[in-house]
């Protein structure tokens, strides 16, 4: 089912819960590269597919340019950590509201800035994707963080204070990115390429990952992991990861809420699941990337 731009907003508007706002009517948006991602140049100006998933999920594929949408905190309240934030959706589509947009928003209306990101889907459910997750979604997931590292003081952010937060199939690219973080290509003739894309902590929700197949290593960024215990697909092998992470020595914080299901994003009630977004602030201040 495809529907207009415009209508999805209005769907979608229950979802900009949590003490999120609409903010900005037209935030900033802006392509990983400026002549098209490798490889996908010659599609780089076909529309993006915007519909509803499961009747109540709004929904974003055909994605070939991959890009970041900026929120960033009103003036006078920046904390000068960033935010990364990349939605979920099977690598078929991207969740970019309740995993996206509206967590973006979240955090610049406390202080971090908040970049969405839209990759390329390696199961795009428009067919025929010619991506892969570990090659095009990596080095998306690769050149966000350069793009934001190299933009850091434009946009108000400490470049020692990047974080990536993947929900789903997001998680996985976050993970991706944690374990492939390099310190730049200082001779390229991109400047933005001349970035690292080391992450300074790394954000998993749900994350579709196999953990048996990652190794981690005492050189990796701290890292905050949450997910439900209703959530057969995450809750036993993010409770494994986390061990993981204890066992190498880095710091490392979990939570597992009793009910929430798969894919519950950021939401609004009384729920406790609803709580992740201030436990993961409350875990950043402690950390001392909010000073």
């Amino acid at each position: 089912m495809r529907l207009p731009l415009p209508l999805i907003r209005c769907l979608a508007l229950p979802l900009l819960a949590a003490g999120v706002s609409s903010a900005a009517a037209d935030p900033l948006v802006v392509p990983l590269w400026a002549d098209g991602a490798p490889g996908s140049q010659a599609r780089m100006h076909e529309a993006e597919v915007v519909g509803m998933h499961d009747r109540n999920t709004p929904m974003v594929y055909n994605i070939h340019n991959p890009s970041l949408t900026v929120y960033l905190p009103a003036a006078g309240t920046a904390t000068g950590a960033a935010v990364i934030v990349a939605p979920g959706g099977g690598h078929m589509f991207l969740s970019y509201i309740h995993e996206g947009s509206a967590v973006a928003q979240w955090f610049a209306q406390h202080g971090v800035a908040g970049f969405l990101l839209k990759y390329r889907l390696a199961r795009d459910q428009a067919g025929n994707s010619p991506y892969k997750v570990e090659v095009d979604g990596l080095a998306d997931a690769q050149r966000s963080i350069r793009v934001v590292r190299s933009r850091a003081a434009d946009w108000g952010v400490n470049p020692a204070r990047i974080g990536f937060l993947g929900f789903s199939a997001g998680g996985e690219l976050a993970m991706l990115a944690t374990l492939h973080g390099d310190a730049g290509k200082p001779d390229d003739a991109d400047p933005i390429e001349r970035a690292s894309s080391k992450l300074d902590f790394t954000c998993l929700g749900y994350p579709g990952v196999r953990q048996d197949a990652i190794t981690i290593t005492k050189d990796l960024p701290p890292a905050f992991l949450f997910s439900a215990y209703d959530d057969k697909r995450t809750s036993t092998s993010i409770a494994a990861l986390f061990l993981k992470y204890e066992a190498a020595g880095v710091p490392a914080e979990i939570h597992i809420y009793n009910r929430g299901g798969h894919g519950f994003g950021i939401r609004q009630g009384p729920q406790p699941v609803a709580s992740w977004p201030q436990r993961l602030l409350d875990w950043m201040g402690d950390r001392g990337y909010l000073r």
